[in-house]
């Protein structure tokens, strides 16, 4: 990748802004991060066009206070690895720089968090045979039998990596296949890159208030279209072997599709058990960052005196500007 030639980046500041789904982001991002701020979207279905509503997609109006980058980049079917996140937000950071103001990297796919930041794992590259082996073995025997596989082989990666994503399941198998070893005994690197310095925010919710948030997120999304933006995907053919659908709320109808017994109200339930589960692994996931400092997003007085002090560490930065 082209990033390799940069300079450090030790002397310029980032802010790093997760947590899990239905937690606050963007609402904390419209009060305190409107004014000298450029947000990096760090959210894995948020890339793809047609997919805004089951994806709580910033809205337009917001998009166009606040200048973001990587959404909307991909048409659902299109695959989008890690890699690739990190070249562009690579270069959004750089761009964000560039006019003066301070990238916030912010969404909820821990995985691009972790390797934005320390850089991609030392698996070996692919082998185009061991590549091929697996997509025959995936066109013959399916998504289900292939995660099964890999929860044998890498349960660890088995747990990370949802069912429908077969890119990551086939890459996992790879590995494997390739080197005899999990994809997941893989050691990322240790350091920041290029000597990044960020600012890592992880919001926290007490269970109970975050499982309500969560269900009043789905009921919105039903009442917002969601419907509406199925039946839309359904006429461009869109099924789960697009990368795109395989996100929590478009997954569970093109089942219930498949399975033809399901109702709104059960796909509804199952959206919303799913996505419980789902913030659960995302926590457990944010809590490997050791350096995040955790907040309470309705304490605006206490996250800006956390974002004022990080930035007096940085002479020639713009200074935070509180609403």
């Amino acid at each position: 990748m082209r990033s390799s030639t940069r300079p450090t980046r030790r002397n310029k500041p980032i802010v790093f802004l997760f947590g899990p789904t239905a937690s606050g982001k963007t609402a904390l991002v419209e009060r305190l991060f409107n004014k000298g701020y450029q947000i990096v979207n760090a959210d894995s279905v948020q890339v793809y066009r047609h997919l805004d509503v089951g994806s709580a997609k910033p809205s337009h109006d917001l998009m166009e206070r606040i200048p973001h980058h990587l959404v909307d980049i991909l048409d659902p079917w299109q695959q989008f690895t890690v890699g690739q996140f990190i070249e562009k937000a690579d270069e959004a950071v750089e761009r964000i720089w560039q006019d003066g103001d301070i990238p916030l990297v912010t969404g909820g796919t821990a995985y691009y968090f972790r390797h934005f930041l320390y850089g991609l794992s030392q698996a070996p590259v692919a082998d185009p045979d061991i590549r091929r082996k697996v997509a025959l073995e995936l066109e013959r025997d399916g998504a289900k039998a292939m995660h099964r596989r890999l929860c044998d082989v890498d349960p660890v990666s088995g747990a990370r990596i949802n069912i429908n994503d077969t890119y990551r399941i086939t890459r996992a198998l790879e590995v494997y296949y390739q080197s005899g070893r999990p994809l997941s005994s893989f050691a990322l690197p240790d350091k920041p890159r290029y000597g990044m310095r960020p600012l890592i925010l992880e919001i926290v919710r007490d269970k109970a208030l975050l499982h309500e948030r969560i269900h009043r997120r789905v009921v919105q999304m039903f009442d917002e279209g969601l419907e509406d933006e199925i039946r839309i995907l359904r006429r461009m053919n869109a099924s789960l072997e697009w990368p795109g659908i395989g996100g929590i709320g478009y997954a569970e109808f093109f089942r219930a599709f498949d399975d033809g017994c399901a109702t709104p109200s059960s796909i509804a339930c199952e959206i919303e058990r799913n996505t419980k589960a789902y913030a659960k692994r995302q926590m457990t996931f944010f809590r490997s960052f050791t350096d995040a400092l955790e907040i309470d997003p309705d304490d605006t007085a206490h996250v800006c005196a956390i974002l004022d002090e990080y930035l007096t560490s940085f002479p020639d930065a713009p200074r935070h500007l509180n609403p």
